[in-house]
């Protein structure tokens, strides 16, 4: 069996596992329980905090066999197809790579063409503030009169370098930075999973946290963190901090290094 690292692995599949995003994750819910399901989204935030994944969730919901849905089944073909990232109605693409104006226009072309299997055909476009402003211009036609079976789903960090005519067209949903508390239970549930010897979940819960409290880690960089094993990533921090600053060995204790790597991050520091 192929491995897969751990923010893979715990990517939430359904609504109710997506953290720290609850007035997201209802309202998008209540809306497709409602029947009134816009035909294009914005989902922004910084980066990490469940922009893309929310983004499938909603594919599954919108295009799960029993569905729309407010909660997907995971179990019928289409949910799963679009899990595994290989769903022929759902269109995952990259902001950066579709630059080029003539690209977004070849892509724009096959919005007629109606699903193949599912119920709408979904485009994800992540970092959608990449696009050039040629490439929104072609886009923004469709946009403003897609077909009824055309949904557009846009993911991006930067929403202020997004053209003004293709943010009100949108359905436009604000997700905000992990607060500790849920970080830090997020953390512990992710630990739960781990078949490590306890020594080693033992070292990585004296450093639960530091690592909650480091604004900079978002829940799928913290999920990663967690995965290493205790002393691989003790070693790994310890061996980048000695480089960085300069130092040989023995000048500063693990403890003391560890405090300078995690110290300046923390809350309040």
């Amino acid at each position: 069996m192929t491995y897969q690292v751990l923010a893979r692995r715990l990517r939430p599949q359904r609504f109710e596992e997506v953290v720290g995003q609850d007035h997201v994750t209802r309202t998008l819910q209540a809306a497709i329980a409602a029947g009134r399901v816009a035909h294009a989204f914005l989902f922004t935030g910084p980066r990490g905090v469940g922009k893309t994944t929310t983004a499938r969730l909603l594919a599954k919901a919108l295009n799960c066999e029993k569905g729309p849905t407010p909660e997907p089944c995971n179990a019928c073909s289409n949910c799963r197809e679009i899990a595994d990232g290989n769903a022929f109605d759902v269109l995952e693409i990259d902001g950066a790579s579709h630059t080029q104006v003539d690209k977004m226009r070849d892509l724009m072309e096959t919005v007629a063409h109606r699903p193949i299997k599912s119920r709408f055909k979904i485009f994800i476009i992540d970092e959608v503030h990449m696009l050039s402003q040629h490439s929104f211009n072609a886009l923004l036609k469709t946009l403003e009169e897609p077909p009824p079976h055309v949904k557009f789903i846009f993911a991006t960090t930067d929403p202020h370098k997004i053209l003004a005519t293709v943010v009100s067209r949108c359905q436009r949903y604000d997700l905000r930075r992990i607060g500790l508390g849920e970080l830090r239970a997020h953390l512990k549930q992710c630990m739960g999973y781990q078949t490590v010897d306890g020594g080693a979940v033992s070292a990585r819960r004296r450093h639960l946290e530091a690592l909650a409290r480091a604004r900079h880690h978002t829940e799928e960089a913290a999920r990663q963190l967690t995965e290493t094993p205790a002393g691989e990533l003790i070693a790994e921090e310890l061996r980048a901090a000695q480089q960085a600053l300069g130092e040989i060995t023995g000048e500063f204790s693990n403890e003391d290094l560890l405090g300078r790597i995690f110290g300046g991050f923390c809350i309040g520091k």
